[in-house]
Parts: structure tokens; sequence; C-alpha cells
């Protein structure tokens, strides 16, 4: 693979990243400024090169420079159609959600523009199915606790962080967080008034929270018993992350709908609803749209995301290194002190750490590594999908020195 690397000009090169940046404010954003990628690497204006444990927080599952990815782009653009309406068809967005729908439970896809979007759509489908089932009471939308789903009004009122909740109230109504217990799911879920639950297999931003798969289980049977849509939030973990290309599939659990983003177009902003035959024989044309959901360019280079990402071979090397990963990080944990606990499956951890997580992730910068936060006192890992064990070790070598520091 060879480097893609962007110009900088000498005189606004640097300026354009400076306290005087003309972008809004809402990242803390590091300090060194990225021009440039290859394979497991990213690289500064300086040279430097930095081993990228962190994805672009799960995006970059191909890495940099991937020339399947260049290829897709190129060829798209050669037909020049970046851009066509929802309102005419085009091959590239019904290829990709046939292959979506052949490697899923779902019969039908809608397409959008981020995770956020993904889960707002499948907020709005689960009422309109749940009215057609039911009455005009079947509404409510359940989360649970150390959910994350986005920071729209409806997916941030199910985003357990109510930091990010309180300066923007009133949120969306009749949408609810419940603790990860059955118990009081079973309370909840009343049939009369609940249209969906929607859960992360695995919550990544809450610290990287496997649920267990007896809880999802219990969980499904409720859900199908009182007529409640179970909704998979998989942005994070989904699209090969765990070693399975969905991560239901390791579960053994069957959701009404899934919802997808991050790695699914390579880096270009595209999200995704799969959705069951059922829910999906009650959307009617008008209920809901996209101007760039499903264009032809990201589809296209989607479609080869597809393909890569659900290679039984790049999914069974995830599983065994995700394996002697969490093998690794068990003995930094044992030999460093500084670790409380350790979770997580195929290459998504996270870390209790004893001291801010963050002050850890600037550690990293000057070793060399880019890691990220859960939370204040969890690191998480995220590698691309196709690094190898010689590179994860070299990061879990750095990651027990700024630990141990």
């Amino acid at each position: 693979m060879s480097a893609i690397t962007l110009p900088v000009d000498d005189e606004v090169g640097v300026a354009a990243f400076s306290e005087t940046s003309a972008l809004l404010s809402t990242y803390k954003r590091a300090p060194m400024e990225l021009v440039g990628g290859e394979g497991v690497e990213l690289i500064d204006s300086d040279g430097k090169r930095y081993l990228d444990f962190a994805s672009g927080i799960a995006v970059n599952a191909l890495g940099y420079g991937d020339p399947g990815i260049a290829r897709a782009i190129s060829e798209s653009l050669g037909t020049g159609l970046i851009h066509a309406s929802n309102l005419y068809r085009t091959a590239p967005g019904e290829q990709l959600a046939s292959k979506l729908v052949e490697r899923s439970f779902a019969s039908k896809v809608f397409f959008c523009n981020s995770g956020a979007e993904a889960n707002e759509g499948a907020f709005k489908f689960a009422r309109r199915w749940a009215r057609k089932i039911g009455t005009d009471a079947k509404v409510e939308i359940i989360a649970l606790r150390g959910s994350f789903h986005g920071r729209l009004f409806a997916s941030l009122a199910a985003t357990d962080r109510p930091s990010y909740r309180a300066p923007f109230r009133p949120l969306a109504g009749a949408v609810s967080i419940c603790e990860r217990d059955i118990g009081d799911l079973d309370t909840a879920l009343d049939e009369e008034t609940v249209a969906a639950v929607i859960v992360e297999p695995i919550q990544g931003e809450g610290g990287v929270r496997v649920l267990d798969a007896d809880f999802l289980g219990r969980l499904r049977a409720l859900t199908e018993k009182r007529e409640i849509a179970l909704i998979f939030d998989e942005i994070q973990c989904g699209l090969g992350r765990t070693g399975y290309f969905f991560a239901y599939e390791n579960v053994g659990i069957v959701p009404d709908m899934l919802t997808l983003a991050k790695p699914l177009a390579g880096g270009l902003p595209m999200g995704a609803v799969l959705v069951s035959e059922e829910i999906a024989s009650t959307i009617q044309a008008g209920d809901h749209g996209t101007t760039f959901g499903g264009g032809p360019l990201l589809a296209a280079v989607a479609g080869y995301v597809v393909d890569r990402l659900s290679d039984p071979s790049l999914l069974k090397a995830v599983r065994e290194n995700g394996t002697w990963l969490g093998g690794e990080l068990d003995v930094i944990a044992r030999r460093s002190g500084k670790v409380r606990a350790i979770r997580g499956t195929g290459y998504i951890w996270g870390l209790d750490v004893v001291e801010p997580a963050n002050e850890i992730v600037k550690r990293g910068w000057d070793e060399g590594l880019l890691a990220l936060t859960a939370g204040e006192h969890t690191l998480r890992i995220l590698p691309p999908l196709i690094m190898g064990q010689d590179d994860l070790r070299r990061g879990v070598n750095i990651l027990e020195k700024i630990i141990s520091q």
C-alpha cells in the first residue's frame, strides 16, 4: 500500500488547525495535524507515524490506502454520477441493499448518512409498525443503561449520558432508559405502550460492555411475546469487529431491525437500517426520506467494503487475533497493577484504568499510538480489522508502557 498524503500549504497548513480555526469547537482536538495514512498507521505534518488503535472510532476497518476503496471511488467518479436523487433508481444502491439482505435476517434496507440518522429512522419505522399492530398509544422507545445511540433529539434521548442531554432538553418524548436488568425490563415493557427496545450488543461508548447472550435471549423472548420491536444498534460493534459480520450472529439472537454506519462506506458518510419483512411491510412511500442516503458513489464503495468485511478469512483472523489480544491485555493488567477490569472481544476492547483514561491516551501520542476513551476511566482500543499480530504486539507493548508510567 502506498501512503496517501494531503498537500500542506506552508502559510495556512498549521494555522488552519490552531486555536483560531474557523471550525466550531465541538471537539477537543489533539495537537497533531494528520496528513496521510498507510496500512495501519497515520502520519502527521512532521512525518511522525502513529500506530492506529482507534480506526477513526471504528470507521477505518480496512486501514489506510486500501486499493479497492480507491478503485471503487475512481470507477464511480468515472461514471459522472456522484449523486442522483432517491426519486430515481441506481444500480450501486440496489446491489448494496441486496448484499446486506442476503447476509442478514432483513428483507429491506434504508440508507442514510450516519449512525444517529439510522437510529432515528429505526425509531420511526418501529412506531409506524407498532401503530399498525396496536393503537396510537404504542409509541414508547426503551434504551438501556450505559447506552449511546447518537446526538440527534430522539437518539440523544436514548443515550445514557446526562452531560450530553442536559443542555438540550426537552428531548424527544416517549423515549426512556431502563436498567440492564431483565426484571426491570419485564416491568417496563408494557405491550400496550412500548413500540421498541434498542440495544447495543456491545456498549462501545458506555465502557465496552459486552451484553450477556442469556440476557439478550430473555429480552428477545419478552419482546416477541409482547409484540415489541427489538432493534440492535451495531454501529460500532457490527461489520466484522467482533469477528462475525454482524454481532448478533455471535449471540444467536435475531433482531427485528439493525442499524449500521461507521465502517460501512470505508470512511465516507453512510448509515443503514436493516428491516424485517414484518416491519418493512408497514412502511409506505413518504414515511421517511433522505437526500444523500444510498447515493451511487457511497454505495459503490460500501459494496466493496461489505465484500471485504464479510470475507471468512478476515473474520477468522479477527476472532483468533482478538483472543490473543485479550490474553495480552490480561497480562498487562496483572503486571502493571493499574488495570481494574478488561472487557471485549475481537477487535473491540475496554480497559478500566486507575487514572483518567485521557491521560493515558495523551501519553500514547508521544509514543506513536492512537487510542480512545470510553468514559472517564476506560481506555478503548479499536484497531483496524486488517491489523496483524505483529502490529497488535507493537501496540500492546506501547500500551503497557503508557499505562505503567
